[in-house]
C-alpha cells in the first residue's frame, strides 16, 4: 500500500509543514498582484478571501486539538489583520497557521481529540493534520487557478489526506487527481463534477473502561504488516485476529469499498491509553440488515471483562443504526471463553454452519 504517510504526531506535523511550504512557494511569485480582484477557481470567494479561509482553518484546527474542545468550535474568529492586508500578509498568516497546527500535532498526546462535525463529531491529531493539509492543498489549487499559475503538490501529502479523511475512496494511480475529483474540482471525461462531498475522521465508541477507536487505513496497514498501528499495546498484543481484521480494512480501501464505521476498532484502555485488543465488522450491513462482528484480545488482557464490555457497546451502536436489524457472530464450538462473552453481551445461539465445520452462530437483534 503506497502513499499513506507515517503514523504519529511528528509525522503529522511534518506533513502540515511540508504542504504549507510547497503552497507558499507556489503562490509567492504572484504576491504583488491584487488577490481581492480575482476569483479563486470554482469557489465563490476571491483569492484573498480564500487565503484567509485557509488561515482560519489552520488556527481553528490547532485550537480545537490543543484545547480538546468537546462539542463545538471554540468561540474565536481568525481573520487577517488589517482587513485590507495584501497577498504577502496572507502567505505569512498561512505559514503561521501551519506552524501552530504542526506544533499542536507534536505536543498533544495520542489520545487527544477535539470537536469536528464531519461526520463522527471529533478528530485526533492525524485527523486535524489531514484536514489542515486538505485545506492547504485544495485552496492553493483554487488560488493558483484563479491567478493562472502552476501548482501541483507532492504525492505524499495527497496520499496522507486520502488515506485519513477520504478512506471511502480508492486512491487511484494519481492521488492528487483523486483528491481533486473527490472535491468537485475535476471530473472524469464525460461526467459532471461532484457537488456534495465530505470527509471522514475515524469513529469513536465509548464503553465503560474502554474507547473503541476506529482504525484508520494507515494504522490498519501498519498492523497488517506486523507493526503496532501507532498504539501502545499490553503484553501479547496485537493478536493474530487484529492483524487479520486490519488486512480486511486495507483490502477494502484499495477497492474503494471501505466504510470507516463498519471497519475494525482498537480497544483502548482509557486509564493508561494502552490497546488491549480489537473488535470490528466484517463489512457493512447486507440487504437484510445483518452485520457480522469479530474480536480478539491480547493475552494479558483476557479474563477481565474487556471483550464483553466492548461487544455490548459495539453491538448496541450497530443496532441503533437504521440499516441494522441483527448483529451476528460465529465461534468455534470448543471456544468456551468466546461463547461466554457472546452470551454475557446479550447474544443468543441460533444454529451452526455445517459447511464451516460446525461453527456456532450467535445473534443479537434490535427491538
Amino acid at each position: 500500500m503506497r502513499n499513506l504517510g507515517a503514523l504519529g504526531g511528528d509525522a503529522a506535523a511534518r506533513t502540515v509543514t511540508d504542504a504549507v511550504a510547497e503552497a507558499v512557494a507556489a503562490l509567492r511569485p504572484a504576491v504583488d498582484r491584487d488577490w481581492s480582484a480575482v476569483r479563486a477557481g470554482r469557489v465563490e470567494w476571491d483569492c484573498l478571501r480564500t487565503a484567509e479561509h485557509v488561515v482560519s482553518d489552520l488556527f481553528a484546527y490547532a485550537t480545537q486539538l490543543v484545547t480538546r474542545a468537546p462539542d463545538a468550535y471554540r468561540p474565536v474568529e481568525y481573520v487577517l489583520n488589517p482587513p485590507d492586508a495584501g497577498a504577502g500578509s496572507a502567505l505569512e498568516a498561512i505559514e503561521a497557521g501551519g506552524a501552530m497546527l504542526a506544533l499542536a500535532c507534536r505536543t498533544v498526546p495520542r489520545s487527544a481529540r477535539g470537536f469536528h462535525p464531519a461526520p463522527f463529531l471529533s478528530a485526533g491529531r492525524e485527523g486535524f493534520a489531514a484536514m489542515g493539509v486538505a485545506e492547504v492543498l485544495l485552496h492553493t489549487h483554487d488560488i493558483a487557478e484563479g491567478l493562472g499559475i502552476a501548482y501541483r503538490p507532492s504525492e505524499e501529502p495527497c496520499g496522507y489526506v486520502l488515506a485519513r479523511i477520504f478512506p471511502h475512496l480508492a486512491p487511484g494511480e494519481d492521488p492528487w487527481r483523486t483528491l481533486l475529483r473527490a472535491t468537485g474540482r475535476e471530473a472524469p471525461p464525460g461526467e459532471e463534477p461532484v457537488t456534495v462531498w465530505h470527509w471522514y475522521n475515524d469513529p469513536l465508541i465509548e464503553a465503560e473502561r474502554l474507547t473503541l477507536e476506529g482504525l484508520t487505513v494507515p494504522a490498519a496497514a501498519d498492523l497488517a504488516l506486523g507493526g503496532d498501528g501507532g498504539l501502545d499495546w499490553v503484553d501479547g498484543g496485537p493478536f493474530d485476529g487484529t492483524r487479520e481484521g486490519a488486512g480486511l480494512v486495507v483490502a477494502a480501501y484499495g477497492k474503494g469499498a471501505f466504510r470507516p464505521e463498519w471497519g475494525s476498532y482498537a480497544l483502548v484502555r482509557r486509564e493508561d491509553d494502552r490497546a488491549v485488543g480489537s473488535m470490528g465488522f466484517h463489512g457493512p450491513p447486507d440487504a437484510e440488515g445483518r452485520v457480522e462482528i469479530g474480536y480478539d484480545l491480547a493475552t494479558a488482557a483476557r479474563g477481565q471483562g474487556y471483550a464483553t464490555e466492548a461487544l455490548r457497546a459495539l453491538a448496541a451502536w450497530a443496532l441503533a443504526q437504521e440499516s441494522v436489524g441483527t448483529v451476528t457472530a460465529r465461534v468455534d464450538p470448543g471456544n468456551t471463553a468466546s461463547r461466554r462473552v457472546l452470551e454475557r453481551a446479550g447474544f443468543l445461539r441460533t444454529g451452526h454452519l455445517e459447511e464451516d465445520g460446525g461453527v456456532l452462530v450467535f445473534e443479537r437483534r434490535g427491538d
